[in-house]
């Protein structure tokens, strides 16, 4: 193993860093679009999956089943290599952001759900009997108190979300992965870039995992006062 480094010199490695520097800034843009509309249209959905009409809640249960069942990286390859047989062709940024979006949306559905039927049943008991409108307890009653449980493992979904970036090679984004696949093949040091990617990214999920994990015990110990 250290034959695979001491062919590497410092300044060579030094000289991978801005190619990697500008795959992360491009993985964390993707993350942070998917997140900023995958999670709404996740709430959108966990709302209608709980729906009173049946046609609504089952096309909301349809769309969950194929976000969570379909693989990021084959619906990555369906939006990008699929729709333009159908006329529709999209940038590999554009097509990671659908992509990705769809498997957040669905996700964070169950997520956000899950927090909302957190609410105890007495809260939701008593809008009824003041003549809440189903508006208005969303708004003062059931999301308040559901996002702030659900908020720990939405950002734990996040951390999942960037991970999940590193798919976007496949569809030749030029994300942290891809470039560090193009240094190894121009090179041939797959093994150190690889290894420098990998630590990139623990470098930035560790951290974010303990601060999931202290977001978790805050929120625990604020639901029991």
């Amino acid at each position: 193993m250290n034959s695979l480094w001491m062919n590497t010199s410092w300044v060579e490695i030094a000289g991978w860093f801005p190619a990697l520097w500008a795959g992360l800034m491009i993985s964390l843009k993707v993350t942070l679009a998917t997140l900023i509309t995958g999670i709404p249209l996740g709430l959108l959905v966990a709302l209608a999956v709980q729906s009173k009409s049946r046609t609504v809640a089952w096309l909301a249960v349809i769309f969950v089943e194929i976000g969570r069942g379909a693989p990021a990286l084959v619906l990555l390859q369906f939006v990008y290599f699929g729709l333009p047989q159908v006329e529709l062709s999209l940038s590999s940024f554009a097509s990671a952001w659908i992509a990705l979006t769809i498997t957040t949306a669905a996700y964070t559905s169950e997520i956000l759900r899950a927090g909302l039927q957190s609410v105890p049943a007495g809260q939701l008991e008593a809008a009824k009997a003041l003549n809440m409108s189903r508006l208005d307890e969303l708004r003062f009653i059931s999301l308040p108190q559901g996002i702030r449980i659900a908020i720990p493992p939405l950002f734990g979904f996040a951390i999942l979300t960037f991970q999940a970036t590193s798919l976007c090679f496949a569809i030749a984004l030029p994300e942290i992965v891809s470039q560090a696949n193009e240094i190894g093949s121009m090179t041939f040091k797959y093994f150190p870039v690889l290894t420098i990617t990998g630590v990139i990214f623990a470098v930035i999920c560790i951290p974010a995992s303990f601060a999931v994990g202290w977001l978790e015990r805050r929120v625990a110990s604020s639901s029991e006062r």
